[in-house]
């Protein structure tokens, strides 16, 4: 085929082919841009997103970890430990009465009446008052007292011996001895043992 078109008409054919090439060329940039730029938003508005729900679940475990008040925790632990250790120190020094009674009886002298008995400001020590038939009856109940046998006391000493000639309460037990008995350290009459409670 001859193409009989002047030179001008063919060059201006050829330079519209070339023009619709490039508009072709240019629309599909364009929307390549586009694509870009709304790629680009969406995955800026996600991370905005994240960020806000992040930021939300931040907030909401520093309000729950405020709310728990992990230190007045550690203050209320601390201070139900030192209650404990308070009580077993009480206990420690706490006697056992009912059972004690027992064996006092048991090595009270006959002619030895005996009227009352207190905790000594000193550690694990009892005092002891009784109602003696006389001087010997008072010595005997404290060389019972001091007798390792009985597993009580590791030391017994008389604080006071005093006898009325006349007009006593009890005239059949004139003397009243006061004595001073310091607790073994494994005497099974304190509520817990001493040596327990150190350990």
């Amino acid at each position: 085929m001859i193409n009989l078109l002047p030179p001008e008409l063919k060059q201006e054919y050829r330079y519209a082919r070339y023009n619709r090439k490039l508009i072709h060329w240019s629309i599909a940039f364009t929307c390549a841009i586009l694509g870009v730029i709304v790629i680009t938003g969406a995955g800026y508005l996600s991370m905005d997103n994240s960020i806000d729900t992040y930021r939300s679940k931040v907030a909401t475990a520093q309000t729950r970890l405020a709310s728990e008040d992990i230190t007045g925790v550690e203050r209320q632990v601390a201070n139900m430990s030192d209650n404990m250790k308070l009580m077993l120190g009480v206990l420690s020094k706490e006697v056992l009465f009912s059972k004690l009674l027992q064996q006092l009886g048991s090595i009270t002298p006959p002619n030895v009446i005996l009227t009352n008995l207190s905790i000594s400001q000193t550690d694990s020590a009892i005092d002891i008052t009784a109602q003696t038939t006389g001087y010997q009856a008072a010595t005997q109940l404290q060389i019972n007292l001091a007798s390792p046998a009985n597993q009580i006391f590791s030391k017994a000493d008389i604080v006071n011996i005093s006898c009325a000639a006349q007009g006593a309460v009890n005239p059949a037990y004139p003397c009243t001895a006061t004595l001073r008995a310091q607790f073994t350290r494994s005497n099974p009459f304190l509520f817990i043992n001493s040596r327990k409670v150190g350990q």
